[in-house]
């Protein structure tokens, strides 16, 4: 027929061109699946990790482990790990955002949490401390905000007032009326992990070995893992 006459003819058409100038092919995108979680990180779901999950709940200090692991979520984009941090958080103390996240619900997402900074800009940049500390204000959560790198000035910002503000917040009880929870934005360098800034809640703190659970957002990278306070300050 003349119909699988013209298809026989764009078949050897197409088989000549690919003859005489085969077309170059585009690299594909380097992509990642998760990454290996280095020491001394120890990752929660490890033996040593349970054990040390086990331990800390016996001596009470996950006591907002439980409010916040109900809400825990995976940062929405690359460089949300702050606004995820924080929907996460408001969402654990109870906080009504008193706005609509989708039909009749008022529930905070990443993309209620814009009254400091753009999302566009957040999504392109990060965000930073002081932001991060301006949502969570302007979204109705009384906050204290600590730099390490201003201890000469700010008596709340040495390591051992660290680690008392963070045995404070891991020994506080769900039901307490002042429950409290902590962000913590860090250099995942000092980690030795891929990446530099990134923010994220803690979970509890093992106070015998002195280490913090970090329930980290970035949950396509790395699991909730356990490190030293020291470590995770310095």
């Amino acid at each position: 027929s003349i119909r699988l006459q013209l298809c026989r003819c764009a078949l050897l058409f197409t088989a000549a061109l690919v003859v005489v100038g085969p077309r170059a092919m585009a690299s594909p995108p380097r992509t990642f699946h998760r990454r290996p979680l280095p020491a001394p990180a120890v990752a929660f779901s490890s033996p040593e990790g349970k054990r040390l999950f086990a331990e800390a709940l016996d001596r009470g200090t996950l006591g907002c482990f439980f409010r916040l692991i109900e809400q825990f979520h995976t940062q929405g984009e690359p460089a949300f790990c702050g606004l995820g941090s924080l929907a996460m958080v408001l969402n654990a103390l109870g906080v009504d955002p008193k706005r609509v996240w989708k039909g009749p619900w008022r529930w905070f997402s990443e993309q209620l949490l814009d009254c400091c900074e753009p999302l566009e800009r957040v999504q392109e940049r990060g965000i930073t401390f002081s932001k991060v500390a301006c949502l969570a204000r302007c979204n109705g959560a009384h906050v204290e905000a600590h730099r390490a790198d201003e201890a000469e000035s700010d008596r709340g910002a040495t390591l051992e007032a660290f680690r008392k503000a963070v045995r404070r917040t891991c020994e506080s009880e769900a039901e307490e009326e002042n429950f409290q929870v902590m962000i913590v934005s860090y250099s995942r360098k000092a980690l030795g992990q891929t990446g530099d800034g990134h923010y994220s809640p803690l979970g509890g703190y093992h106070a015998e070995t002195d280490q913090v659970l970090i329930l980290d957002v970035a949950r396509f990278k790395y699991p909730p893992h356990w490190v030293p306070l020291t470590t995770l300050w310095s």
